[in-house]
Order: C-alpha cells, then sequence, then structure tokens
C-alpha cells in the first residue's frame, strides 16, 4: 500500500488578530474551500492568545512571569533565565509569557485552556467548512541539551497526538517496547518550516496524515506533559543540588538533637 503525500503549506491571508475577533471566520475565509477531510491545520497560539484578549500591561515582563509560574524549575546564575513550569504544567523559559509582537509596555499570555481553545476552534471550523479536520496550538520551546528551538503543540483537538508504535515490531521482526512518538510535537515543529517566525503566517495546513484525525473528544496536548512522579529531570542540577544539600544539613541537625 503505497503511503500518502505528506505536504505543509501556509494559509496566507490572515490579518493581524485583535481581542474578540473570530478566529473560524478569519480562517475558514482564508481558507477559500481548500480544507480537504483528514487535513490538519496547525496554529500559531499567539493568535489565539491575542483573539482571546490575553494581552495585558506589563512594564516588568518578570512580574507577569511570576504570575504565570507555578514552580521554578531552573535559574541561571545571575537570574537572566529562567525555566519554569506553569500554570498549564508546560516547562518552559519564562512561562510562555511574549514581549515580541506586543506594543509596548505589554506582553501576551498564553491561552488559559489550549486544548479547550483547539477544541472550540476545531468544532468551529469543522462546521463551518464541512470537514473533518483537526487542530494543533503550537508554541515555540527551548529544548534541554540542545540549542535553538523548535515549534511543540501546547493545545490539539481531534487529532492523535502519539503514534503508538509499542507491541509492534521493527523491520527486523523485533518487538517496540517504548517507540511513542510525539506526533502532535513533530507536525508543530514541521509546519513552522513554512510559517516561519517573521513572515506573519500564523496557520499552516498539513495533508497526508488523514489517520491522525479523529473526534474532538481525543486526549489533548495537555497529555504530552510527563506525570512528575515519573519526571527524572524535575529541577535543574544547581536547584537539586540545593536542595539535597539543604535535605543533608536538616537530617545532621535533627541528628545532634537527639544526641
Amino acid at each position: 500500500m503505497t503511503e500518502p503525500e505528506l505536504t505543509i503549506r501556509p494559509l496566507r491571508g490572515i490579518p493581524e488578530i485583535h481581542a474578540g475577533d473570530d478566529l473560524v471566520t478569519v480562517i475558514a475565509a482564508a481558507a477559500a474551500g481548500s480544507l480537504e477531510d483528514g487535513d490538519i491545520l496547525v496554529v500559531t497560539s499567539k493568535i489565539v492568545s491575542k483573539a482571546e484578549g490575553r494581552m495585558i500591561p506589563a512594564d516588568d515582563r518578570r512580574d507577569a512571569i511570576d504570575a504565570e509560574t507555578a514552580r521554578v524549575v531552573a535559574e541561571s546564575a545571575d537570574g537572566g533565565v529562567r525555566i519554569v513550569e506553569s500554570r498549564l504544567g508546560i516547562i518552559a523559559a519564562a512561562a510562555g509569557v511574549d514581549a515580541s509582537n506586543t506594543p509596548e509596555g505589554t506582553v501576551l499570555l498564553l491561552p488559559v485552556d489550549p486544548d479547550a481553545s483547539a477544541r472550540a476552534l476545531a468544532a468551529g471550523l469543522r462546521a463551518a467548512t464541512g470537514t473533518r479536520l483537526g487542530v494543533i496550538l503550537s508554541d515555540t520551546l527551548g529544548r534541554a541539551w540542545r540549542d535553538g528551538q523548535t515549534d511543540s503543540a501546547i493545545g490539539a483537538a481531534g487529532v492523535h497526538v502519539f503514534e503508538d508504535y509499542r507491541g509492534r515490531t521493527d523491520a527486523e521482526g523485533r518487538p517496540l517496547v517504548v517507540t511513542l512518538p510525539c506526533v502532535a510535537d513533530e507536525l508543530a515543529s514541521a509546519a513552522d518550516l513554512v510559517k516561519r517566525k517573521t513572515t506573519g503566517i500564523p496557520v499552516a495546513v498539513v495533508r497526508g496524515r488523514s489517520d491522525l484525525v479523529g473526534d474532538l473528544d481525543l486526549p489533548g496536548a495537555r497529555s504530552i506533559v510527563r506525570d512528575p512522579a515519573r519526571d527524572l529531570f524535575h529541577t535543574g542540577s544547581r536547584e537539586s543540588w540545593e536542595a539535597g544539600y539543604a535535605a543533608g544539613l536538616a537530617a545532621a541537625s535533627a541528628e545532634d538533637r537527639q544526641l
């Protein structure tokens, strides 16, 4: 059986988005009847945040980051870079607070619930276009151990975020035990190759992976975030050392008191 050709194209014609804009109407108009069953739209989360009114005044970006931070994961020695867990459970620099392409004195926060935003967008576009499509909301994230950034999925609806190969065999007949590609992240990253960062194109259309498109109630991108109980990289090295050192001092002090 021949696999369908995978194509990714930018969706042009989307204007600057402002608070209150109807993204379903805007995207459906830009698509102009070009969408097909099985298409997956990768939408830059920034336009969702703008439409949802997530732009806020913030003379000090650090204050906005603090408000969005649930836990500090790691921080550079000079405090200039902080990797944090946001209230969404996403581990990222600066809690996803974005000051690029926003008016002076403002910052843009991530959507309140990216999966819910993706579901609303997917449901609206399915109704408006008559096509069974999926939606991925993407944002730019850094990566441990590697310089540079890639786009990843922070919201998803109507699309399988994982492709589960566990229990299958490889080309040599060996059983696959842990192979679980995060296709939502792969598609988000691939779509950024056509959206880019400075072109003003916030949506890309992926065609050729209709096998990934499904019901709107499929698990969203929140399911990609690893359970803390299985997280081997819970904190940065310096933070882990400091916590261990403090615990050692506390244990020694308790022992001294018993003596």
